[in-house]
Protein backbone atom coordinates (compact mmCIF):
# COMPACT_ATOMS: atom_id res chain seq x y z
CA UNK A 1 0.00 0.00 0.00
CA UNK A 2 1.21 3.63 -0.69
CA UNK A 3 1.98 6.17 1.17
CA UNK A 4 -1.34 8.78 2.23
CA UNK A 5 0.88 11.61 1.08
CA UNK A 6 3.40 12.57 -2.06
CA UNK A 7 5.05 15.21 0.46
CA UNK A 8 3.97 16.03 4.45
CA UNK A 9 5.49 19.71 5.02
CA UNK A 10 6.56 20.50 8.55
CA UNK A 11 5.98 24.40 9.77
CA UNK A 12 3.85 26.45 7.94
CA UNK A 13 5.94 29.46 8.20
CA UNK A 14 7.49 31.23 5.37
CA UNK A 15 9.62 28.00 3.51
CA UNK A 16 7.02 25.60 4.71
CA UNK A 17 3.77 27.98 2.94
CA UNK A 18 5.82 28.55 -0.26
CA UNK A 19 7.46 24.57 -0.61
CA UNK A 20 3.65 23.05 -0.43
CA UNK A 21 2.15 25.45 -2.30
CA UNK A 22 5.36 24.75 -5.20
CA UNK A 23 5.00 21.56 -4.54
CA UNK A 24 1.07 20.57 -5.04
CA UNK A 25 1.01 22.96 -7.67
CA UNK A 26 3.53 19.89 -9.32
CA UNK A 27 0.70 17.63 -8.65
CA UNK A 28 1.82 16.31 -5.08
CA UNK A 29 -0.23 15.21 -2.99
CA UNK A 30 0.86 17.58 -0.17
CA UNK A 31 0.07 17.76 3.30
CA UNK A 32 1.54 21.04 5.47
CA UNK A 33 1.03 20.37 9.39
CA UNK A 34 1.71 23.37 11.72
CA UNK A 35 1.38 23.09 15.59
CA UNK A 36 -0.03 26.58 16.37
CA UNK A 37 -3.52 27.31 15.77
CA UNK A 38 -2.10 30.12 12.92
CA UNK A 39 0.07 29.74 10.03
CA UNK A 40 2.69 32.33 9.72
CA UNK A 41 2.61 33.99 13.00
CA UNK A 42 6.19 35.50 12.70
CA UNK A 43 5.70 36.76 9.11
CA UNK A 44 2.58 38.57 10.62
CA UNK A 45 5.21 40.20 13.81
CA UNK A 46 7.91 40.60 11.35
CA UNK A 47 9.40 44.43 10.12
CA UNK A 48 7.34 46.04 12.88
CA UNK A 49 4.29 44.61 11.17
CA UNK A 50 4.72 45.56 7.55
CA UNK A 51 7.11 42.57 6.42
CA UNK A 52 10.20 43.02 5.02
CA UNK A 53 9.97 40.44 2.09
CA UNK A 54 13.46 41.10 0.52
CA UNK A 55 16.36 43.19 0.14
CA UNK A 56 17.04 45.19 -3.44
CA UNK A 57 19.89 43.49 -4.98
CA UNK A 58 20.80 40.78 -6.93
CA UNK A 59 21.61 37.27 -5.89
CA UNK A 60 25.08 38.33 -5.03
CA UNK A 61 24.25 40.79 -2.36
CA UNK A 62 22.42 38.11 -0.85
CA UNK A 63 24.73 36.03 0.08
CA UNK A 64 27.12 38.46 0.86
CA UNK A 65 24.71 38.61 3.59
CA UNK A 66 25.01 35.76 5.15
CA UNK A 67 29.01 35.50 4.85
CA UNK A 68 30.68 32.50 4.69
CA UNK A 69 27.31 29.86 4.36
CA UNK A 70 25.89 32.16 1.95
CA UNK A 71 27.30 30.25 -1.31
CA UNK A 72 24.82 27.13 0.15
CA UNK A 73 22.29 29.72 -1.67
CA UNK A 74 23.67 29.50 -4.67
CA UNK A 75 21.20 27.10 -6.59
CA UNK A 76 18.49 28.32 -4.24
CA UNK A 77 18.52 31.91 -5.22
CA UNK A 78 18.99 30.51 -8.90
CA UNK A 79 14.88 29.17 -8.78
CA UNK A 80 13.68 32.28 -6.95
CA UNK A 81 15.82 35.00 -6.34
CA UNK A 82 14.64 38.49 -5.15
CA UNK A 83 13.41 39.88 -8.59
CA UNK A 84 11.12 36.29 -8.60
CA UNK A 85 9.71 37.12 -4.83
CA UNK A 86 8.65 40.48 -6.43
CA UNK A 87 7.18 39.29 -9.01
CA UNK A 88 5.63 35.97 -6.89
CA UNK A 89 4.18 38.45 -4.56
CA UNK A 90 2.95 41.56 -7.04
CA UNK A 91 1.39 38.23 -9.31
CA UNK A 92 -0.83 37.54 -5.75
CA UNK A 93 -2.22 41.48 -6.37
CA UNK A 94 0.70 42.88 -3.20
CA UNK A 95 2.02 45.72 -4.84
CA UNK A 96 5.76 45.96 -3.31
CA UNK A 97 7.83 49.07 -3.04
CA UNK A 98 11.62 49.80 -2.45
CA UNK A 99 13.03 51.52 0.72
CA UNK A 100 15.90 54.04 0.59
CA UNK A 101 17.61 51.74 2.99
CA UNK A 102 16.87 48.44 0.13
CA UNK A 103 14.51 46.80 2.48
CA UNK A 104 11.49 45.68 -0.07
CA UNK A 105 7.80 46.27 1.69
CA UNK A 106 4.30 46.00 0.58
CA UNK A 107 3.25 48.97 -0.58
CA UNK A 108 0.31 48.80 2.26
CA UNK A 109 2.90 48.49 5.22
CA UNK A 110 0.82 45.62 6.06
CA UNK A 111 1.96 41.83 6.85
CA UNK A 112 -1.32 40.35 6.66
CA UNK A 113 -1.42 40.87 3.07
CA UNK A 114 1.78 38.62 2.63
CA UNK A 115 0.06 36.47 4.63
CA UNK A 116 -2.85 36.43 2.81
CA UNK A 117 -1.39 35.90 -0.63
CA UNK A 118 0.16 32.79 0.19
CA UNK A 119 -2.10 31.84 1.62
CA UNK A 120 -4.65 32.18 -1.19
CA UNK A 121 -1.65 30.82 -3.45
CA UNK A 122 -1.65 27.43 -1.00
CA UNK A 123 -5.20 27.32 -1.32
CA UNK A 124 -5.37 27.61 -5.04
CA UNK A 125 -2.54 24.57 -5.18
CA UNK A 126 -4.54 22.00 -3.59
CA UNK A 127 -2.34 21.47 -0.68
CA UNK A 128 -3.86 20.67 2.50
CA UNK A 129 -3.33 22.55 5.79
CA UNK A 130 -3.63 21.07 9.33
CA UNK A 131 -3.06 23.27 12.30
CA UNK A 132 -2.88 22.94 15.90
CA UNK A 133 -1.01 19.38 14.83
CA UNK A 134 2.24 19.14 16.38
CA UNK A 135 4.46 16.46 15.00
CA UNK A 136 6.12 14.34 17.88
CA UNK A 137 7.91 12.03 15.98
CA UNK A 138 9.76 11.20 12.33
CA UNK A 139 10.26 7.88 11.62
CA UNK A 140 12.05 6.14 8.04
CA UNK A 141 10.24 2.69 7.42
CA UNK A 142 11.93 -0.25 6.14
CA UNK A 143 9.81 -0.36 3.07
CA UNK A 144 10.82 3.14 2.11
CA UNK A 145 8.88 6.59 2.67
CA UNK A 146 7.78 7.93 6.54
CA UNK A 147 5.73 7.56 9.44
CA UNK A 148 5.10 11.03 10.72
CA UNK A 149 3.57 10.85 14.18
CA UNK A 150 1.28 13.93 15.66
CA UNK A 151 -0.69 14.44 18.72
CA UNK A 152 -4.05 13.10 17.31
CA UNK A 153 -2.59 10.50 14.45
CA UNK A 154 0.10 8.85 12.50
CA UNK A 155 0.33 9.67 8.81
CA UNK A 156 2.80 7.97 5.83
CA UNK A 157 4.56 9.93 3.31
CA UNK A 158 7.15 9.65 0.57
CA UNK A 159 9.09 12.28 1.20
CA UNK A 160 9.09 14.66 4.21
CA UNK A 161 10.13 18.30 4.72
CA UNK A 162 11.11 20.07 7.92
CA UNK A 163 10.41 23.69 7.67
CA UNK A 164 10.02 24.31 11.42
CA UNK A 165 11.99 27.41 11.82
CA UNK A 166 14.49 28.43 14.53
CA UNK A 167 14.32 29.37 18.36
CA UNK A 168 14.03 33.05 18.02
CA UNK A 169 10.39 34.64 18.86
CA UNK A 170 9.13 31.43 20.88
CA UNK A 171 5.92 32.92 21.45
CA UNK A 172 5.39 32.40 17.41
CA UNK A 173 5.72 28.46 18.27
CA UNK A 174 9.68 28.66 16.88
CA UNK A 175 10.85 26.72 20.11
CA UNK A 176 13.41 24.78 17.74
CA UNK A 177 11.51 21.29 17.48
CA UNK A 178 12.99 20.53 13.77
CA UNK A 179 16.87 20.50 15.35
CA UNK A 180 15.36 16.71 17.33
CA UNK A 181 14.11 15.65 14.14
CA UNK A 182 16.94 16.19 12.35
CA UNK A 183 19.42 14.84 14.96
CA UNK A 184 17.36 11.66 15.42
CA UNK A 185 18.19 11.31 11.46
CA UNK A 186 21.88 11.89 12.15
CA UNK A 187 22.25 15.42 11.52
CA UNK A 188 24.79 18.09 12.95
CA UNK A 189 23.16 20.81 14.95
CA UNK A 190 25.31 23.84 14.79
CA UNK A 191 25.02 25.55 18.31
CA UNK A 192 22.16 27.96 18.34
CA UNK A 193 22.41 31.35 19.62
CA UNK A 194 20.16 34.40 19.01
CA UNK A 195 21.10 36.80 16.06
CA UNK A 196 19.28 39.95 14.71
CA UNK A 197 18.46 40.72 18.90
CA UNK A 198 19.32 43.63 20.63
CA UNK A 199 22.83 44.80 22.44
CA UNK A 200 22.72 45.30 26.50
CA UNK A 201 25.17 47.17 28.11
CA UNK A 202 27.04 47.98 31.20
CA UNK A 203 27.05 51.49 31.51
CA UNK A 204 24.15 53.13 33.11
CA UNK A 205 24.40 56.34 30.83
CA UNK A 206 23.08 54.83 28.02
CA UNK A 207 19.81 54.57 29.23
CA UNK A 208 19.99 58.12 29.90
CA UNK A 209 20.03 58.25 26.26
CA UNK A 210 16.63 56.13 25.28
CA UNK A 211 14.88 57.25 22.38
CA UNK A 212 17.74 58.65 20.48
CA UNK A 213 18.22 57.50 17.04
CA UNK A 214 21.34 57.92 15.06
CA UNK A 215 20.72 57.34 11.36
CA UNK A 216 24.37 56.77 10.99
CA UNK A 217 27.07 55.33 13.06
CA UNK A 218 29.57 52.47 12.53
CA UNK A 219 30.18 49.74 14.99
CA UNK A 220 32.79 47.59 16.38
CA UNK A 221 32.23 44.26 18.50
CA UNK A 222 36.26 44.16 20.07
CA UNK A 223 37.67 41.73 22.29
CA UNK A 224 41.26 42.72 23.45
CA UNK A 225 41.64 45.15 21.28
CA UNK A 226 40.81 42.68 18.38
CA UNK A 227 37.49 43.34 15.93
CA UNK A 228 35.40 40.71 15.59
CA UNK A 229 32.78 42.21 13.48
CA UNK A 230 31.61 45.72 12.19
CA UNK A 231 28.74 47.39 10.50
CA UNK A 232 27.53 50.81 9.84
CA UNK A 233 24.01 51.92 10.12
CA UNK A 234 21.01 53.59 12.38
CA UNK A 235 21.13 52.66 15.46
CA UNK A 236 18.64 53.49 18.19
CA UNK A 237 19.22 54.02 22.40
CA UNK A 238 17.11 52.33 24.69
CA UNK A 239 16.81 51.12 28.61
CA UNK A 240 18.57 48.34 28.01
CA UNK A 241 21.30 49.20 25.77
CA UNK A 242 20.83 49.44 22.33
CA UNK A 243 18.96 48.56 18.99
CA UNK A 244 17.97 49.28 15.44
CA UNK A 245 19.72 47.72 12.33
CA UNK A 246 23.19 47.87 13.16
CA UNK A 247 23.22 46.79 16.69
CA UNK A 248 21.23 43.48 15.62
CA UNK A 249 23.70 43.21 12.72
CA UNK A 250 26.47 42.78 14.83
CA UNK A 251 24.68 40.60 17.68
CA UNK A 252 25.33 37.18 16.74
CA UNK A 253 29.18 37.84 17.48
CA UNK A 254 28.07 38.67 21.02
CA UNK A 255 25.20 36.39 21.62
CA UNK A 256 27.67 33.29 20.41
CA UNK A 257 30.75 34.62 22.61
CA UNK A 258 31.58 32.49 25.67
CA UNK A 259 32.09 35.23 27.91
CA UNK A 260 30.27 38.76 26.31
CA UNK A 261 30.63 41.17 29.55
CA UNK A 262 34.54 40.99 28.13
CA UNK A 263 33.63 42.51 24.93
CA UNK A 264 33.65 46.19 24.10
CA UNK A 265 31.49 48.04 21.43
CA UNK A 266 33.29 50.76 19.81
CA UNK A 267 31.49 53.45 18.11
CA UNK A 268 32.14 56.27 15.76
CA UNK A 269 29.40 58.66 16.26
CA UNK A 270 30.40 60.55 12.69
CA UNK A 271 31.08 57.46 10.07
CA UNK A 272 30.81 60.06 7.38
CA UNK A 273 33.56 62.46 8.77
CA UNK A 274 37.23 61.72 8.87
CA UNK A 275 39.41 61.79 12.61
CA UNK A 276 41.75 65.23 11.13
CA UNK A 277 38.77 66.83 9.88
CA UNK A 278 36.60 66.50 12.65
CA UNK A 279 39.63 67.57 15.64
CA UNK A 280 40.22 70.39 12.81
CA UNK A 281 36.28 71.54 13.43
CA UNK A 282 36.75 71.77 17.05
CA UNK A 283 40.06 73.71 16.88
CA UNK A 284 38.74 76.24 14.71
CA UNK A 285 35.29 76.52 16.18
CA UNK A 286 37.05 77.34 19.46
CA UNK A 287 39.06 80.37 18.36
CA UNK A 288 36.03 81.61 16.20
CA UNK A 289 33.14 80.59 17.98
CA UNK A 290 34.89 80.96 21.94
CA UNK A 291 31.50 82.64 23.58
CA UNK A 292 29.44 79.50 22.81
CA UNK A 293 28.95 76.77 24.46
CA UNK A 294 30.88 73.45 23.47
CA UNK A 295 27.81 70.99 23.75
CA UNK A 296 26.33 73.75 21.22
CA UNK A 297 29.86 73.25 18.93
CA UNK A 298 29.40 69.45 19.18
CA UNK A 299 24.88 70.02 18.47
CA UNK A 300 26.31 71.32 14.97
CA UNK A 301 27.08 67.19 14.24
CA UNK A 302 25.22 65.75 16.58
CA UNK A 303 22.19 65.83 18.66
CA UNK A 304 21.93 67.75 22.17
CA UNK A 305 21.35 65.08 24.66
CA UNK A 306 24.29 62.97 23.24
CA UNK A 307 26.28 65.99 23.07
CA UNK A 308 25.67 66.70 27.11
CA UNK A 309 26.60 63.27 27.52
CA UNK A 310 29.83 62.80 25.61
CA UNK A 311 31.28 66.17 27.88
CA UNK A 312 30.12 64.60 30.83
CA UNK A 313 32.17 61.53 29.65
CA UNK A 314 35.32 63.64 29.12
CA UNK A 315 34.76 64.89 32.54
CA UNK A 316 33.70 68.55 31.30
CA UNK A 317 30.66 70.40 32.87
CA UNK A 318 27.82 70.72 30.16
CA UNK A 319 27.87 74.82 29.97
CA UNK A 320 31.96 74.36 29.21
CA UNK A 321 32.45 77.19 26.68
CA UNK A 322 34.46 76.59 23.75
CA UNK A 323 36.84 79.08 23.80
CA UNK A 324 40.46 77.87 24.86
CA UNK A 325 39.71 73.93 24.64
CA UNK A 326 43.18 72.42 25.32
CA UNK A 327 44.66 69.99 22.90
CA UNK A 328 44.34 67.35 25.48
CA UNK A 329 40.84 68.01 25.91
CA UNK A 330 40.20 67.99 22.49
CA UNK A 331 41.90 64.88 21.89
CA UNK A 332 39.67 63.63 24.67
CA UNK A 333 36.51 64.64 22.80
CA UNK A 334 37.13 63.67 19.22
CA UNK A 335 38.42 60.09 20.73
CA UNK A 336 34.71 60.09 22.34
CA UNK A 337 32.80 60.93 19.23
CA UNK A 338 35.18 58.72 16.75
CA UNK A 339 35.97 56.02 19.45
CA UNK A 340 33.31 55.58 21.90
CA UNK A 341 33.95 52.36 24.21
CA UNK A 342 30.67 50.96 25.35
CA UNK A 343 31.38 47.46 27.24
CA UNK A 344 28.71 45.11 26.41
CA UNK A 345 26.70 43.00 29.08
CA UNK A 346 24.88 40.69 26.40
CA UNK A 347 21.61 40.49 24.43
CA UNK A 348 18.44 40.30 24.89
CA UNK A 349 18.01 36.73 24.18
CA UNK A 350 15.86 34.69 21.71
CA UNK A 351 12.48 36.08 23.07
CA UNK A 352 14.07 39.18 21.47
CA UNK A 353 15.82 37.60 18.18
CA UNK A 354 14.82 38.31 14.83
CA UNK A 355 16.58 34.79 13.75
CA UNK A 356 18.50 32.22 14.79
CA UNK A 357 22.21 31.78 14.33
CA UNK A 358 23.19 27.95 13.89
CA UNK A 359 21.22 25.00 12.98
CA UNK A 360 21.36 22.02 11.02
CA UNK A 361 24.61 21.78 9.30
CA UNK A 362 24.74 22.93 5.58
CA UNK A 363 27.40 20.11 4.48
CA UNK A 364 24.95 17.57 5.15
CA UNK A 365 21.93 19.05 2.81
CA UNK A 366 22.20 18.65 -0.91
CA UNK A 367 22.08 22.53 -1.78
CA UNK A 368 20.89 21.71 -5.39
CA UNK A 369 17.39 20.00 -3.96
CA UNK A 370 17.85 20.54 -0.34
CA UNK A 371 17.29 16.80 0.15
CA UNK A 372 19.29 15.64 3.48
CA UNK A 373 22.73 13.70 2.09
CA UNK A 374 21.46 11.80 5.67
CA UNK A 375 18.85 10.49 4.84
CA UNK A 376 16.80 10.52 1.44
CA UNK A 377 13.96 11.58 0.85
CA UNK A 378 13.45 14.00 3.73
CA UNK A 379 14.53 17.93 3.31
CA UNK A 380 15.14 20.79 5.14
CA UNK A 381 14.77 24.54 4.39
CA UNK A 382 14.44 28.01 5.77
CA UNK A 383 15.54 28.96 9.78
CA UNK A 384 16.41 25.31 10.61
CA UNK A 385 19.36 25.39 8.65
CA UNK A 386 22.54 27.14 9.89
CA UNK A 387 21.58 30.58 7.78
CA UNK A 388 21.14 33.66 9.08
CA UNK A 389 22.04 37.38 7.31
CA UNK A 390 21.98 40.93 8.15
CA UNK A 391 18.86 42.71 8.96
CA UNK A 392 17.03 44.17 5.60
CA UNK A 393 14.93 41.06 4.04
CA UNK A 394 17.54 38.59 3.34
CA UNK A 395 16.44 36.22 5.84
CA UNK A 396 12.77 35.97 4.32
CA UNK A 397 14.63 35.64 0.91
CA UNK A 398 16.50 32.86 1.96
CA UNK A 399 13.50 31.15 3.36
CA UNK A 400 11.31 31.76 0.47
CA UNK A 401 14.43 30.29 -1.96
CA UNK A 402 14.80 27.31 0.19
CA UNK A 403 11.65 26.45 0.59
CA UNK A 404 10.52 27.02 -3.47
CA UNK A 405 13.63 24.78 -3.98
CA UNK A 406 12.54 22.12 -1.55
CA UNK A 407 8.91 22.71 -2.71
CA UNK A 408 10.42 21.68 -7.03
CA UNK A 409 12.37 18.35 -5.71
CA UNK A 410 9.09 16.97 -2.93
Amino acid sequence: MGAEWDAVVIGAGAAGLVAAAHAAERGRRVLLLEKGRKPGVKILMSGGTRCNITHDCDARGIIEAFGPNGKFLHSALAALGPREVVALFEAEGVATKVEDTGKVFPVSDRAVDVLDALLTRLRRSGAALATSEAVTGIAAQPEGGFRIVTATRTLTAEKVLITTGGKSYPGCGTTGDGYGFAAAFGHTVTATRPALVPLTVQPAWVAELRGITLPDVTLKVTENGKVLTSRRGSTLFAHFGLTGPAPLDVSRSVSGHASPASLVLEVDLLPAEPEAHFDEYLRAESLASGKKQLAGVLAEKLPRRVCDQLLALCGMPAERKAAALSKPDRQALVASVKRLRIPLRGTLGFEKAEVTAGGVSLGEVDSRTMQSKRQPGLYLAGEVLDLDGWIGGYNFQSAWSTGWLAGRNL
